[in-house]
């Protein structure tokens, strides 16, 4: 795994986020491919760029893209 693959799949979530709207972390991490640890830090990419935001609900952490 390399700094491509992570920006790849930061990518893919993104995608996945558009057409789906929010989604438990659980849920992104399921549907992405990549496996587990890709998508989180793939998820942590976008968080630093500003793109995603998380947020609780219920028990479980949830992402949804900035405006």
């Amino acid at each position: 795994m390399n700094v491509d693959d992570v920006g790849f799949a930061a990518g893919s979530v993104w995608q996945f986020l558009k057409q789906n709207g929010p989604a438990s972390v659980s849920k992104v991490t399921e549907s992405v491919e990549g496996g587990r640890t890709l998508v989180l830090m793939a998820l942590g990419w976008l968080a630093r760029e500003g793109k995603v935001e998380f947020y609780p609900e219920g028990r479980a952490q949830f992402v949804r893209l900035r405006e």
